[in-house]
């Protein structure tokens, strides 16, 4: 995509009855040992991120970009694939996360904050404080073949933003990240998982093709994906439940539909 394209080509949303695709949601990674050191439930060890990217592959299944999976699957190429996604855009990711998916052959979306780089996680009263990438570090990851989303400029909750701060957090946070990287976003994601009718219809009409949510309800669709939240307690065992409960939830909103 042209560095002045003003938009990014829409996602093509799968047919009414499709289930919506499994997507992971990871956070940091990072070695901790006292569970008081991660408040919020948001950190993995190298380790553990490794165990369930190795139980993925046994299972058949291959970690890429929100961006890839969709257009796989209005393609009818989706079977196999699984996206994973890294919200806030950590110093750790490109440390820690990115050789393990490179090693595995993984892609992923790294959702970052164009208005918090270089900084910290300051919306996260409890801490620890995590530093976020640089300009330098997003550029990096996107170079690797990773895809970049917005997260917005300063993790807000958009629900409670007024229209005009909600309108710069997704579109100026859109084009910074295309000064930042050369390429308009395609993804969004939602600060806290916090979205309704008002917002996600201001996403859509920002441009972005798609927007993950975490469980977004009767809102669900290209631009409110649900995902499954990882965590550090995920071996092969709870990773099948959770892939279990996502079929199960998508089969109950196929049925209501």
């Amino acid at each position: 995509m042209s560095a002045d394209t003003d938009t990014a080509p829409a996602v093509l949303e799968p047919p009414r009855r499709t289930a919506s695709p499994w997507v992971l949601m990871y956070h940091s990674v990072a070695e901790f040992t006292d569970p008081a050191d991660d408040p919020y439930g948001i950190t993995v060890t190298p380790r553990a991120l490794e165990a369930q990217l190795r139980w993925l592959r046994s299972r058949g299944l291959r970690g890429v970009s929100v961006g890839e999976l969709l257009r796989a699957r209005a393609a009818g190429r989706g079977a196999g694939l699984v996206g994973l996604t890294f919200d806030d855009g950590y110093t750790d990711f490109l440390e820690a996360a990115l050789p393990l998916l490179r090693r595995y052959d993984f892609t992923s979306t790294l959702f970052v904050l164009p208005g918090r780089l270089g900084v910290d996680n300051v919306w996260d009263p409890l801490g620890p404080r995590k530093s976020l990438l640089t300009a330098e570090g997003i550029r990096e990851v996107a170079a690797a073949g990773h895809e970049i989303g917005s997260h917005g400029l300063l993790h807000q909750d958009l629900t409670a933003a007024a229209d005009d701060v909600l309108q710069q957090e997704l579109r100026g946070s859109r084009d910074l990240l295309r000064e930042l990287t050369g390429t308009l976003p395609e993804g969004f994601c939602y600060p806290y998982g916090h979205l309704d009718a008002r917002v996600v219809d201001a996403t859509r009409a920002a441009g972005y093709g798609y927007a993950c949510a975490i469980d977004p309800g009767r809102l669900a669709g290209p631009h409110a994906l649900a995902r499954t939240h990882v965590s550090q307690a995920d071996g092969g065992a709870r990773l099948r439940v959770k892939q279990l409960r996502h079929r199960v939830r998508e089969l109950r909103r196929a049925v209501r539909r």
